[in-house]
C-alpha cells in the first residue's frame, strides 16, 4: 500500500507538500478522483480522494480517518553517531523498522562525528516507517551533549559500556515502562562519563559476550527490547 506523508496542518488544509505532490502526480500518475492514503506520523492513517492533481500542490478530501495504535515499546536510545555516516543511517533505518520511539544522537568525549545533519536522516526514518507500516514515526533529536541526556527523568535508565564490572543482561529486564538506553562511540564512554551516568541512576547492562560496533550494539539493544516488550 502506497502511503504519503503530510503534517497535521497540511492535512487540515487538504494538500500534500511539493515533494509528496510530485511523487503522487508526476511519478505515480495519480489523477482527480483517485484514492490515496496519507499519514501524519502521529498514528493517523487517512483515506483521501484527490480533488486537484497538481504536481506542486496536490489537494484532497479526507473520506476516512483511522487511528492506529502504537506498536513499538517505549524505548529511547541515545547513541553516538558513527564516523561513517552510512553505518549510522543503517542503524536508524533498521531500528525504525524493528520498533523504537525516540533516538537521540549524543556527543561524547570519544565521539568521532561532531556534526550531524538531520534532514536526510528524517527521510530515512519516514521511508522505514512506510516500509514497516508503522504510522507512529519515532522522534529524532538533534545531536546532544551526553551530559544533557544524563539529566533526563526516565523510569528506567540503562548504559551499555565495555568496562569490566557487574552488569545485568538486557534481555532479563522488563520494558513496559519508558526506557532510556545509552550506547557510546567506537572508543566507548570515558571513565568519567560512565561514573557520571552511574551517579545519575543509570544501570550498567550487558548485550552479550561479543564486543560490538556502535550501530550493531544499537540494533541488538533495539531487537532485545522489542522481543521483551512483546513477551
Amino acid at each position: 500500500m502506497q502511503v504519503f506523508t503530510a503534517s497535521t496542518a497540511e492535512i487540515n488544509s487538504g494538500f500534500l507538500n511539493e515533494t509528496e505532490s510530485k511523487h503522487c502526480i508526476k511519478v505515480l500518475r495519480k489523477s482527480i478522483g483517485d484514492e490515496i492514503n496519507i499519514t501524519n506520523g502521529e498514528g493517523e492513517l487517512l483515506k483521501c480522494v484527490i480533488t486537484v492533481a497538481h504536481q506542486k500542490k496536490c489537494e484532497f478530501n479526507v473520506i476516512k480517518n483511522t487511528k492506529t495504535s502504537a506498536i513499538t515499546p517505549p524505548l529511547h536510545i541515545a547513541i553516538a553517531p558513527t564516523k561513517n555516516i552510512d553505518r549510522f543511517e543503517f542503524f536508524l533505518e533498521k531500528c525504525t523498522e524493528i520498533g523504537i520511539q525516540k533516538i537521540t544522537p549524543i556527543l561524547c568525549f570519544h565521539s568521532e562525528r561532531k556534526v550531524l545533519k538531520t534532514e536526510r536522516l528524517e527521510k530515512i526514518i519516514v521511508s522505514a516507517c512506510k516500509q514497516s507500516k508503522n504510522y507512529h514515526f519515532p522522534i529524532l533529536n538533534e545531536l546532544t551533549p551526553l551530559k544533557d541526556v544524563l539529566s533526563l527523568d526516565v523510569p528506567q535508565k540503562l548504559i551499555a559500556h565495555c568496562n569490566e564490572e557487574e552488569k545485568v543482561l538486557l534481555k532479563s529486564l522488563a520494558f513496559q515502562k519508558e526506557t532510556l538506553l545509552l550506547i557510546g562511540p567506537e572508543g566507548d564512554f570515558s571513565k568519567d562519563e560512565i561514573k557520571l551516568a552511574l551517579e545519575n541512576g543509570f544501570q550498567p547492562i550487558s548485550l552479550g559476550e561479543s564486543r560490538l560496533r556502535t550501530e550493531t550494539a544499537g540494533l541488538v539493544a533495539c531487537t532485545t527490547v522489542n522481543l521483551g516488550y512483546e513477551a
